[in-house]
């Protein structure tokens, strides 16, 4: 889950990103630059030298605006410091977008990969800079108007729907995941990073995760997943808001139970209102958006799902969230971060725990 500060984002129009600068945190330009060039011509052999920009703050994966002032791209890379095993994985983020530059999804296209440290310090790719709009503010979520409101929200279902009635095998993804056991996996997963980076006593949060092992319910179809779809997490057409240009932040994509998805989604558009998230803004505190049920509906009628069981799926992703706030919690404790606003996420999780924990009740 990329949670990084209200900012600019991968293909993003507007303001709130970095000046640009020769030298960044996690970016050595000029090997970047010697490494393109040294690469057959796939559309990403600089014009001139480089100059970049950073777009996500480091809460998560890094990413840069990279342009040579004729093209534009966007380099991923891993967070500086501290990276929890499966995470980050550039390859696979790199392969699911490549696998899915001709589907139904909107993504931008891949230009590139290295799987090595030896160009940037890190594995990294390249792709394609999407013109649009990341509506990730509460001044934007404001000035939008009921009707642009709706259109984006069913935009954002409506992209959602592709991916998962998207059949894994006709786009190569067949052994992308393993299906089977996807939930049960999860929560041990999502333990064991609880366990690799809390490094204080927050209540109720391990009962959290004991409730959601005691209650885990039958898995649903297996469907290609992305991890943390959310509305800030695609680009909307700036001359539109009936369509998402394209779906960012895939390094969570995996085979597994679709209605993790749908969770996240949802719980990002209410389930974390009144909460001063720093992470993105939430439409649901703002009145022109449609309420949860036309989202949930509209899901249900494009893909045929059963949502009886979505109460225990909403907790499970504040469960998840919580601990991604922790374990980015314990990296700016140590220093590991790059970016404003890291200082406030440890404050968050208690009150995400909560939360999850009340969904439980209902």
């Amino acid at each position: 889950m990329n949670t990084v500060p209200r900012a600019g984002r991968a293909g993003a129009t507007g303001s709130g990103t970095a000046p640009a600068a020769p030298d960044l945190p996690g970016l050595d330009l000029t090997a970047l630059a010697r490494h393109l060039r040294q690469l057959p011509d796939t559309g990403a052999h600089p014009a001139g030298p480089l100059r970049a920009r950073l777009l996500a703050g480091g809460r998560s994966n890094l990413t840069y605006s990279v342009t040579d002032d004729i093209h534009r791209w966007v380099l991923r890379r891993p967070p500086l410091g501290h990276v929890l095993a499966t995470a980050h994985d550039m390859s696979r983020e790199h392969r699911v977008l490549t696998a899915l530059a001709d589907s139904a999804v909107p993504v931008p296209r891949t230009v590139t990969r290295c799987d090595t440290s030896d160009v940037i310090g890190a594995p990294f790719y390249l792709m394609e800079h999407v013109d649009g709009i990341v509506h990730r503010d509460d001044d934007q979520l404001a000035a939008c108007s009921r009707a642009t409101a709706t259109k984006m929200a069913d935009a954002l279902i409506d992209a959602l729907v592709a991916l998962h009635t998207t059949d894994p095998a006709a786009v190569g993804l067949s052994d992308f995941g393993r299906p089977a056991g996807y939930l049960d996996r999860q929560l041990r997963r999502w333990r064991a990073q609880l366990d690799a980076s809390c490094s204080r006593e927050i209540p109720g949060f391990d009962r959290l995760g004991d409730r959601l092992v005691a209650t885990t319910p039958p898995q649903a179809p297996a469907a290609i997943v992305h991890g943390d779809y959310r509305l800030d997490n695609v680009i909307i057409d700036a001359h539109g808001p009936a369509r998402v240009r394209a779906v960012l932040d895939w390094e969570m994509a995996t085979l597994g139970d679709p209605l993790t998805d749908l969770a996240a989604t949802i719980m990002f558009w209410d389930g974390v209102s009144g909460l001063e998230t720093v992470i993105t803004a939430t439409p649901g505190d703002h009145p022109a958006f449609p309420r949860r049920a036309r989202l949930l509906d509209r899901y249900a009628t494009g893909t045929g799902a059963d949502l009886g069981a979505l109460s225990w799926y909403l907790a499970f992703a504040h469960y998840k969230l919580a601990v991604i706030c922790e374990g980015i919690h314990y990296r700016h404790t140590r220093g590991e971060t790059v970016g404003a606003g890291f200082d406030r996420i440890g404050g968050l999780v208690p009150h995400v725990v909560e939360r999850g924990h009340a969904c439980l009740e209902d």
